[in-house]
């Protein structure tokens, strides 16, 4: 019987009793995985009385793949993923030194997964730095390989440094490097293709779910052919593949140009009428000032690598914090998929039954979604947000609520399941 998730014209083929690859993960990973795999054992055996089942592959990462066997991330790992198309993990400790800058970017990048997923929501009974935080309620789209993440850099007083700066300035006629001798240098490489492979995988996510709107974030007031780029290929896009769906607002600005604002008004009143997806752009400083005073004007968010970091971080601090954040790294050409824990590793905390496995817990749900097997992911979150409206959490998140009871990770874990 076949245990393979496997893609065919875009589409998964999910067998009832699929391998998935994890890393345990480091630091707290071992704690919040072991949480983390028994509820979600438990969710997937009531929500389908034993006709499916998850096996669980582990696979070897990190500190703990280093202290085996000497590597921190074995080919057999990257290879299972290639493989078995989905993954999950908990979170991974960057090497000191030399070696691979990044577990979680080499995974990314050697898969190609070029959407960095975070859904921010809010749950109730989770206590908010904002007043309103059921208004956020946003899917953010990072770009994943391009922009910062390509790790394209040399470190002033380097001879690499020098060659490149003699490179802009003799060839370049770049004059505006203010201290040339002791500057460091990066480059950010930002594509046509990358930038509409994410804008596409948006838009599709915005009409599959039957959103409002995708917004393009950028800084393209100051960098013109990069973050600019962006925005304007990602306009062309939408104008071009997906004409009978969308409205955007550079058709807006056209048609305010040549027949004033009423008619613009008038059009973009008609396409929200006809329920399109309206498909519009802000500056990324912006973005983060109207975010808290009108987060619900955004629902899909697509932008660039460094530009999504911030967003994503701030958004999830506005509905409680990164403890409650899931993400995934998608391809979704190839099917391609692994689910993590947002958080680091707390080694401060390791091994004291505090963690709180709430990340990787919807990451998990997101997973079992992207699979097709919702009934598994409004378990869990019904049972969590049941529990955090009783003031039942771990102590990172039961200290800010009122009446809350801090419970240890085993206790919440159990909680969860009795909640199911």
């Amino acid at each position: 019987m076949n245990q393979q998730v496997l893609i065919a014209n875009g589409q998964l083929i999910v067998p009832d009793n699929p391998i998935i690859p994890f890393i345990e993960g480091d630091g707290i990973g071992k704690e919040i995985w072991a949480a983390a795999n028994k509820i979600f054992d438990k969710a997937i055996e009531k929500a389908y009385q034993g006709k499916r089942k998850v096996e669980w592959h582990e696979v070897l990462a990190g500190e703990k793949s280093f202290n085996l066997n000497g590597n921190w991330l074995p080919d057999e790992t990257m290879n299972a993923f290639k493989k078995y198309l989905i993954g999950i993990k908990g979170p991974l400790t960057t090497p000191v030194g030399g070696g691979i800058r990044s577990l979680n970017v080499a995974l990314r990048q050697e898969l190609d997964l070029y959407v960095c997923l975070r859904p921010v929501r809010w749950f109730k009974g989770v206590e908010s730095p904002v007043k309103y935080p059921e208004k956020v309620n946003m899917t953010i789209f990072r770009e994943n390989t391009e922009d910062i993440y390509a790790g394209i850099e040399w470190m002033q007083g380097t001879p690499e440094a020098e060659k490149f700066y003699q490179f802009l300035s003799e060839q370049m006629g770049v004059k505006k490097v203010r201290f040339p001798k002791t500057s460091s240098f990066g480059v950010k490489p930002v594509s046509i293709e990358g930038s509409e492979r994410l804008i596409r995988s948006a838009i599709n996510y915005a009409l599959q779910h039957n959103l409002p709107s995708v917004t393009l974030v950028h800084k393209g007031n100051i960098m013109k052919f990069t973050e600019g780029g962006f925005k304007q290929w990602g306009y062309e896009l939408a104008e071009k593949e997906f004409s009978d769906a969308v409205f955007t607002m550079n058709q807006y600005a056209k048609i305010q140009k040549t027949d004033g604002k009423a008619t613009a008004d008038k059009a973009l009143n008609d396409a929200i009428s006809a329920s399109k997806l309206i498909v519009k752009d802000v500056i990324c400083d912006a973005f983060l000032q109207n975010t808290l005073l009108n987060p619900q004007d955004y629902s899909v968010v697509a932008t660039l690598n460094l530009n999504g970091d911030y967003v994503s971080d701030q958004l999830a601090a506005m509905v409680g914090g990164i403890g409650i954040a899931p993400g995934a790294n998608i391809n979704y050409l190839t099917g391609h998929a692994i689910f993590e824990a947002t958080h680091g590793t707390a080694p401060n905390i390791a091994g004291q039954n505090q963690a709180n496995p709430s990340s990787l817990l919807l990451s998990g749900v997101m997973m079992f979604d992207y699979l097709g097997w919702h009934e598994v992911g409004q378990l869990i979150t019904q049972a969590m947000e049941t529990l955090f409206q009783q003031g039942k959490a771990t102590n990172d998140l039961a200290r800010f609520m009122q009446n809350g009871q801090p419970l240890s990770t085993t206790q919440f874990t159990q909680a969860v399941i009795d909640n199911l």
